[in-house]
């Protein structure tokens, strides 16, 4: 007879083979989902008049009414101002997120800004000549501006044959403000125009809508924008004026 103990033979009926297709539910509810986003998509497509293609239309309309309000912004040049750069009709693409995010308007930078109440019931294009603490004074002996007693050589961008200022002022710019002025001097009405208004032809920080950072229309003025690097060795205000 034979006692020797057989070994148990294990159950492999329970055990997945290589081949058998293992349960992924995390597939199936990704799967779930998409089918239901479709279904929806179907559903709504088939509400509106015109089907799908309203529906994209409407979708592209919504995104660009998200991208205006957080984005950017177009704006369209309404004067000669800032010629001979920006000349009228053109549209610049305005992004109103560069001064979000703690970074505030420097020196040189072409910013769009609300006016009213300063300036007027308008939106504005202007270039930063002036931050907060900074003086501004018009003019050296040679007729250019200085900024923080540094004289400041314009003519990269002043539009030919305009002088930097045939109005005399000087300046302390206020916290938080910006003194501001156009590159065709002699055609802009700026913030020399102003210092007796309320506010004193200051632009509060808070009312600028972005920076102007390329020219998109027409296409043959197409560019970008760079901030003026003749402000670069303004010194800082620190003691600039006492």
């Amino acid at each position: 007879m034979d006692t020797e103990a057989q070994p148990t033979q294990r159950d492999r009926s329970s055990r997945p083979s290589d081949s058998e297709t293992i349960s992924d539910p995390e597939g199936r509810e990704g799967r779930s989902r998409f089918a239901l986003a479709a279904r929806l998509t179907e559903r709504v497509a088939a509400w509106l008049p015109g089907g799908r293609i309203s529906l994209t239309l409407l979708v592209l309309l919504v995104f660009l009414l998200l991208l205006n309000t957080f984005v950017v912004r177009p704006f369209e040049i309404p004067s000669g101002s800032m010629e001979s750069g920006l000349r009228i009709g053109d549209r610049v693409l305005v992004n109103k997120l560069a001064y979000r995010f703690g970074a505030d308007p420097r020196r040189g930078d072409v910013v769009v800004f609300d006016g009213t109440g300063y300036f007027g019931e308008a939106d504005y294009i202007k270039r930063v000549v002036g931050v907060g603490g900074d003086q501004v004074v018009c003019c050296d002996k040679q007729g250019r501006i200085q900024v923080n007693g540094r004289s400041v050589d314009e003519s990269t961008f002043l539009y030919p044959g305009d002088s930097p200022s045939t109005v005399r002022f000087d300046v302390v710019v206020p916290d938080g403000t910006l003194f501001v002025l156009g590159d065709h001097r002699s055609a802009s009405s700026d913030s020399r125009d102003h210092l007796g208004s309320p506010g004193g032809g200051m632009i509060p920080v808070g009312d600028v809508v972005g920076r102007a950072d390329w020219i998109v229309w027409p296409s043959a003025h197409w560019t970008r924008l760079h901030r003026a690097d003749a402000y670069a060795r303004v010194p800082s205000t620190e003691g600039a004026h006492g």
